[in-house]
């Protein structure tokens, strides 16, 4: 598969998609709180996406996951499904969310605090933020993946921190995961040029200890080997003739 590079009247489309994904961000936060469980904020989403939005939820059926929102806990890096899990005080949880409306995908996620949290986990939140605000602010026409994910190792390396390496950023657009694969930490795979058009996501999972995963039984949820905590935040950008567009960032919103 090569890379699909979008017409601008596609970007604006995308734009859209992108914006309605945050939207369901910004929505659901007011829900996560002590005694909530990752299945309700589940349905709630899915009502909003569906019978306000007018949109679908890209992870239902997908590939057979069984929910409209994937909800990452603690230890668990990405792909947790929402289910019968009440969240506590100073949980921290990933709430990853794409829309496809009139066919074009937008991909977003972010973390959340559960009241008052640790300072251990307040920490790994805010390094995989900058990790991923930082990759993000070096999109332009000519640098490349490589150099991206090189920097993003970096930052969580100099902070004793770990990138996972097994899951990674893609290119989106009307398919969920095409061209290209966006590694971030470096390797020789990712030495690919950025040209305007190309659309993907930026979204490294950090884990506050070693870089290790294990896959659980429901062939879905990722957890950290060593039950570290593990934090991801998650754009979708447009390369643009002279910079980047963030299509998932709301206006007045930070990276």
């Amino acid at each position: 598969m090569s890379i699909v590079i979008k017409t601008p009247e596609q970007i604006d489309k995308m734009r859209v998609a992108g914006q309605l994904a945050g939207e369901v961000l910004r929505m659901i936060g007011p829900h996560v709180k002590p005694g909530v469980s990752t299945g309700e904020l589940d349905a709630i989403c899915h009502s909003y996406i569906t019978e306000v939005q007018q949109a679908v939820p890209a992870p239902l059926n997908y590939k057979g996951f069984p929910k409209s929102i994937c909800t990452s806990v603690n230890d668990v890096i990405c792909h947790g499904i929402p289910g019968d899990k009440r969240l506590k005080q100073g949980d921290i949880i990933n709430i990853d969310i794409t829309v496809i409306k009139e066919g074009w995908h937008g991909d977003t996620s972010k973390m959340f605090y559960v009241g008052e949290v640790p300072i251990k986990a307040r920490r790994i939140c805010e390094i995989a933020h900058d990790c991923m605000s930082r990759g993000v602010q070096m999109v332009e026409p000519g640098i490349s993946l490589r150099e991206i994910g090189r920097t993003i190792q970096q930052i969580a390396e100099s902070q004793s921190c770990s990138v996972v390496r097994e899951y990674c950023g893609h290119g989106i657009g009307e398919v969920f995961h095409e061209e290209p694969q966006v590694l971030h930490y470096d390797h020789p795979s990712n030495d690919i040029k950025l040209v305007p058009g190309m659309v993907f996501t930026i979204e490294p999972m950090i884990n506050l200890g070693k870089q290790h995963t294990r896959l659980m039984s429901d062939g879905w949820t990722v957890k950290t080997r060593d039950r570290s905590l593990s934090a991801q935040w998650e754009h979708t950008i447009a390369v643009t003739p002279d910079s980047f567009e963030i299509l998932t960032r709301l206006p007045g919103d930070e990276i």
